[in-house]
């Protein structure tokens, strides 16, 4: 059987902190999909993770050595974003053939049993440099900078050869050919605006009356828009999520909540999460200047606009103010006055850190709010 094999290896995790602490990247969503499902769908393989003898190794985790017993493996980089004119790049490698970029960095690699060296090794030859443009995210913020091109790579590929149910006369559409929505999905008594980029509703989503939206946008499954809420692109919705008030080229991952009114604005959410009513954000400095954000490796320029990098299981307080540029860590529980610190630690209880939130306490915790949904 063939196969599809990500690896971290060299695409430095620690870059996309928090996100990369309770995930592999290619589970990362950016666009409508995560980069998993993105690359299963386009070449029609099933996926499994390059063990790393880790943490984060799970049941499709694997060694190179043992996934390889028959057919063929493509291993990629996790960081990668595939496009049609990548994946018929790699549907045209041989045994041994690498891709590379046009500095020479290898990406994808095709091999089977006769290329392996050992556990950790294949033999490489020919190298077929690759002179598209390779979208990879490297940093947090990448998943917001790039969310635009990606809802619009997604939406091609989500809607080829499939038929939208048919819009309601009750909504008020700009360039309905643009506009998916998949089975079970509702939306009545709202205002679509298509013409600066696809809108897609995925399957059993809800788009409350009152909401006004502007493409690019995009709901997973089971998704919900509250009454009235303003959306502008390029903005994803994951699997689930809740989300209210008013929100801008921002990502949440899934099973998240931003159900009241507040605003959130070049973001990247991750799962599990739950913003307080009025919470709000800041994405822009008061002198305009550009963002330096917290990284593992010291502050790093992340541009002109940049919200809160938000991770998994973490939750804000009623009416919290979140600093631009700012990191919460995954399991946080961010209260207190005034504006967020610019870096909240994992488990902080509190928005300076300084108490922790105790582990057995959050397992319950994260364990109540995924009952809510139907999860555990």
């Amino acid at each position: 059987m063939n196969k599809l094999i990500f690896t971290e290896e060299f695409c430095q995790p620690e870059n996309l902190h928090p996100f990369t602490l309770t995930r592999q990247i290619q589970d990362i969503r950016i666009g409508i999909l995560t980069i998993r499902e993105k690359w299963e769908m386009m070449l029609g393989l099933p996926s499994f993770d390059k063990k790393e003898d880790d943490y984060k190794d799970l049941q499709r985790s694997v060694h190179i050595d043992e996934a390889v017993e028959d057919g063929v493996c493509y291993m990629i980089h996790g960081n990668v974003l595939p496009t049609p004119k990548l994946v018929k790049a790699i549907h045209r490698l041989q045994h041994g053939d690498f891709i590379a970029t046009s500095s020479g960095t290898g990406i994808a690699y095709c091999f089977t049993k006769n290329e392996i060296v050992d556990r950790h090794k294949i033999k490489v030859g020919k190298a077929v440099i690759i002179k598209e443009e390779i979208k990879t995210i490297q940093y947090a913020w990448d998943i917001f900078q790039l969310n635009d091109w990606a809802i619009r790579q997604d939406f091609a590929l989500l809607t080829k050869k499939r038929q939208s149910q048919p819009i309601s006369t009750t909504n008020k559409v700009t360039k309905a050919s643009q506009v998916f929505i998949a089975k079970g999905a509702k939306m009545e008594h709202c205002i679509v605006n298509a013409s600066a980029g696809p809108v897609y509703i995925g399957k059993d989503a809800e788009v409350m009356e009152g909401c006004i939206i502007r493409g690019p946008f995009a709901m997973g499954e089971g998704a919900c828009l509250k009454m009235g809420a303003k959306v502008y692109g390029a903005t994803t919705l994951g699997p689930r999520c809740v989300v209210g008030g008013e929100i801008k080229n921002s990502v949440l991952f899934g099973y998240s909540n931003k159900a009241h009114d507040g605003y959130l604005g070049d973001s990247v959410v991750g799962e599990w999460c739950n913003m307080g009513a009025g919470t709000t954000n800041s994405n822009i400095k008061n002198n305009a200047s550009d963002v330096k954000i917290w990284t593992p490796k010291g502050e790093m320029n992340a541009g002109s606009k940049c919200g809160v990098m938000m991770g998994d299981y973490s939750r804000t307080a009623v009416n919290t103010a979140i600093n631009t540029g700012t990191v919460i860590g995954v399991s946080c529980n961010v209260l207190g006055q005034g504006l967020t610190p610019k870096y909240i630690p994992d488990f902080s209880w509190g928005s300076e850190g300084v108490k922790r939130y105790e582990f057995e306490k959050a397992l319950l915790d994260i364990a109540a709010w995924k009952k809510l949904k139907g999860q555990k």
